[in-house]
């Protein structure tokens, strides 16, 4: 019960990043790039307390960790710009398909070959990603908010593939963290017209279910099998898609939940086949990044 609450409460917090977001950018109580900044700060501040409690070597002057650092400025930049169009639900859709839709697809490239299962549940994926994205009526994705959450995603994408075997993995992202604030700060500045309300969603996002939800999440992952690892993350745009109608009165058109079905449904198809290699859609374990 107590691995089932605790699961739970990481799943919530990865959501509550699109909430969160959301409620401050398109609230007017943060610039997209400020908030970015404030979330990454709080965010490596947090991390970095915990390495220091747990009293492990923090690996900050290592080459992979410059990549690490870019990938993830790519993601922050790109999921904060997102959210100025974006409703909550339908940005962290679109950012979970495209993120395991590419992992898949890395893993196809340079790994064994994709089971027939894995192949059709990554295209059923794509076809529900396409529907999200594909501009028209019915309260679909506007395509510039789309646009720079499908940069969030490959940028997420690419910093989970980079991320893999690397010893720890609460460390490593400490790391990455910390190191990219200066990447940040070089292209936000200094944070500028900022609520009060725009500070404290910021330091929420960033330090709460930013860098405690990885935390749990680190400390929860060793528990779970690879295959529940996986599909419990499927779990994350659904929440987000409630917490948005929920808490900032988002609709929930028809279409949105046609999508989301087709996507969580094709994702939990491939991720649960018995042949998917690790490393594809549920990297090992100790290396599995969370979904933001």
């Amino acid at each position: 019960m107590r691995l089932i609450l605790l699961t739970c409460a990481t799943m919530t917090a990865f959501a509550a990043n699109s909430v969160l977001t959301r409620m401050a950018v398109d609230g007017g109580h943060i610039g997209p790039t400020d908030f970015a900044l404030l979330r990454v700060l709080s965010g490596a501040l947090v991390l970095w307390l915990i390495v220091l409690a747990r009293r492990t070597p923090l690996p900050l002057f290592r080459m992979r960790r410059l990549t690490g650092a870019l990938s993830l400025t790519v993601y922050m930049i790109g999921f904060s710009l997102a959210y100025i169009t974006l409703d909550a639900g339908l940005g962290a859709l679109i950012l979970f398909g495209v993120v395991q839709i590419s992992m898949f697809l890395h893993g196809a490239v340079t790994g064994t070959g994709p089971s027939k299962r894995q192949i059709a549940g990554a295209s059923v994926a794509f076809c529900g990603l396409m529907l999200a994205l594909w501009p028209g009526p019915g309260g679909r994705a506007d395509p510039t908010g789309a646009l720079f959450m499908v940069i969030a995603g490959l940028g997420w994408a690419a910093y989970t593939i980079g991320g893999r075997a690397r010893g720890d993995p609460l460390a490593a992202t400490g790391a990455n963290f910390i190191l990219c604030f200066p990447a940040l700060l070089l292209i936000a500045g200094l944070p500028g017209d900022v609520t009060p309300t725009g500070w404290i969603l910021a330091v929420l996002c960033g330090g709460l279910t930013s860098g405690l939800g990885y935390a749990l999440w680190y400390r929860v992952l060793p528990q779970l099998q690879q295959s529940v690892a996986a599909v419990v993350q499927l779990s994350v745009p659904v929440i987000a898609i409630a917490g948005g109608a929920a808490l900032l009165r988002e609709p929930v058109p028809l279409i949105v939940v046609l999508a989301a079905v087709l996507v969580l449904s094709g994702i939990a198809l491939a991720v649960t086949s018995r042949s998917s290699q690790a490393g594809h859609i549920a990297p090992r374990p100790t290396d599995q990044k969370p979904d933001p």
